[in-house]
């Protein structure tokens, strides 16, 4: 409730405006605004004062709100005090709301745990969800988050997916699996058994990072089984070493499930992942292979492909576009010990983005071997030795990422002493067409034969829906989630944020699937950046004397948003639930 609180300074009368709520069971000031001397409160109280002057406080609120619904019938912290207690004496914010406060943030506007607390400030959290936000500081953050163990994350991220299946119900016929990686700026003599140099996804190679693996239901795209693991750990070994927990827990969500299927990523393609899923009948796999390692099935000719029967080239069809569809061939092959369902697809639309770039590399090479002919002709240093010229070819070709048949090198003397050298060099047709036979190829091999053409092709084009989710995460959307960097230095710390991002995103899709049951097909992000935009406001009445908070009136875009989720404001700008 706000009053006015009247301070004496020098023997003069300040007028501020107070609110007290109850934080931890106890009375305490969440929000405190200076209004003036005497002479501006009575400037305030005049009939000449305009609505905007006697505004005192504007604070966010709509995103925020939203936010905290998708939690209300979750309760992460509660959950997390569950399992990590408050210790004998501790005051404050307990671990779990901890984490629930990074999660709320992640899903509004990403700040460092540095500006938590400033960032709260400007909001209407006390009004939403009641904490001394003066404590939501990056030492007290560090403090209680290396109170967290691994096993004790683990059985935390347990209990959050199971109430998370047992919430929205995703269907559990076929899963999404893939990894990426966050790099740090940690320091190389700093210990952690998780920040490893290896391939940085971000192309940030020098320095240290951490893996994240990820599962999501298909239809659904609901995140249901998360695991933090060390960088320099390749895909496949991460896989196979995580096979036996994520499918147990997979299968025991949903005990009815008789078959189930899991699309992953060539790079987890190893012998010993495939026979560990062979041995278990109710298991199945779909990923992709390359086409590199099976030339001849990457060249099988267009006449033997036919079009899948998918949504976009139905779309295709009707827009009059055939020639745009995606194409498909399907055979068998040998793969891992035994006989696989292969399909080979061609995308036309890749394919000529592909041939565009191939030939810019092709006049990149010309260019370049016109150089290096001058040079030779030239008889410059370093360039006498046709080992050491086609070393340099070839490393050419790798920074191109093409290869160096691409074009015959051929070198002899320009006379008779041998001691000069000439240098040719010739496009190989054969090599080029080659190249071009692969272009918009993709390879797609699965142990499910009784899927048809289109399932299959359809459940492996469907893997986007984890990648959006490590895009988000990866920073495309400055405001929401945005793991990276990481900035934490123990390993319990880059545990806790990271698994902090993945509820994140669990949240904001938790948001458009509630939506979408509503008839709204909304992106989170695009949903968030408009309730950013609804803001509480405290105000002095048209008189001077009383003081009222109100929200703004919504425009119609955030009334459907609220609506959705069974709210609306009323015309005295309260938030009201339609159900009551």
């Amino acid at each position: 409730m706000a009053h006015f609180h009247t301070k004496i300074k020098k023997g003069r009368p300040y007028l501020y405006v107070r609110e007290i709520a109850r934080v931890l069971g106890k009375p305490k000031v969440i929000s405190q605004v200076y209004i003036g001397s005497p002479e501006r409160v009575k400037a305030l109280a005049t009939a000449d004062s305009d609505a905007a002057n006697r505004r005192l406080r504007v604070e966010q609120f709509g995103a925020l709100w939203l936010a905290n619904q998708m939690d209300l019938d979750v309760d992460l912290a509660a959950m997390v005090d569950a399992v990590i207690p408050s210790a004998r004496g501790e005051k404050g914010p307990s671990v779990g709301e901890y984490f629930l406060y990074c999660v709320l943030n992640r899903m509004v506007e990403t700040r460092s745990k540095n500006r938590l607390s400033q960032w709260y400030g400007r909001t209407a959290i006390q009004h939403i969800r009641p904490t001394d936000i003066e404590q939501l500081t990056s030492a007290r953050y560090w403090e209680k988050w290396e109170r967290v163990s691994q096993p004790a994350l683990e059985k935390i991220g347990r209990q959050f997916f199971e109430k998370i299946w047992g919430l929205e119900s995703p269907d559990p016929d076929c899963l999404l699996f893939d990894t990426t990686n966050y790099y740090t700026f940690m320091a190389s003599d700093t210990k952690s058994e998780l920040a490893m140099r290896g391939n940085n996804k971000a192309g940030r190679h020098q320095l240290r990072q951490i893996g994240l693996g990820l599962l999501v239901a298909r239809k659904s795209r609901l995140p249901l089984y998360c695991c933090i693991y060390p960088g320099n750990i390749h895909d496949s070994k991460i896989f196979h070493a995580i096979m036996d927990e994520m499918f147990g827990i997979a299968c025991g969500l949903h005990k009815e499930c008789q078959q189930l299927t899991v699309v992953i990523d060539k790079g987890i393609n190893s012998a010993p992942n495939y026979a560990w899923l062979d041995e278990r009948s109710q298991l199945h796999f779909i990923t992709g292979y390359s086409p590199y390692f099976a030339q001849q099935l990457a060249t099988t000719p267009l006449k033997k492909f036919d079009p899948v029967d998918t949504e976009k080239n139905r779309q295709f069809a009707a827009q009059q576009c055939p020639e745009k569809r995606l194409l498909a061939f399907r055979t068998t092959g040998e793969f891992w010990g035994r006989e696989r369902t292969v399909v080979v697809t061609h995308n036309p639309a890749t394919a000529t983005k592909k041939n565009y770039v191939l030939n810019k590399k092709l006049e990149t090479l010309h260019q370049r071997l016109t150089e290096m002919q001058a040079k030779v002709r030239n008889q410059e240093p370093h360039w006498r030795d046709p080992t050491a010229i086609k070393e340099r070819y070839q490393r050419l070709c790798r920074q191109l990422h093409v290869s160096s048949k691409l074009f015959g090198l051929t070198f002899s003397p320009s006379d008779g002493t041998g001691h000069c050298l000439t240098m040719s060099y010739r496009r190989s047709a054969y090599q080029i067409e080659k190249a071009r036979s692969f272009l918009g190829r993709n390879i797609i091999i699965t142990d499910n034969t009784d899927w048809t053409t289109e399932d299959i092709v359809q459940a492996s084009l469907d893997r986007w829906q984890v990648e959006d989710a490590f895009r988000l995460s990866n920073g495309n959307d400055e405001d929401l989630v945005e793991a990276r960097p990481v900035r934490h230095w123990t390993d319990s710390k880059i545990r806790c944020h990271l698994f902090s991002c993945v509820v994140a995103l669990t949240y904001l899709r938790r948001l458009e699937l509630r939506l979408q049951r509503k008839g709204l097909d909304r992106t989170a992000a695009s949903v968030m950046d408009e309730m950013k935009h609804l803001h509480s406001v405290l105000s002095l009445t048209e008189d001077g004397r009383q003081l009222k908070r109100r929200l703004e009136t919504p425009s119609d875009s955030q009334a459907e948003v609220l609506h959705a989720l069974g709210y609306t404001v009323d015309h005295r700008g309260v938030l009201q639930s339609l159900a009551g």
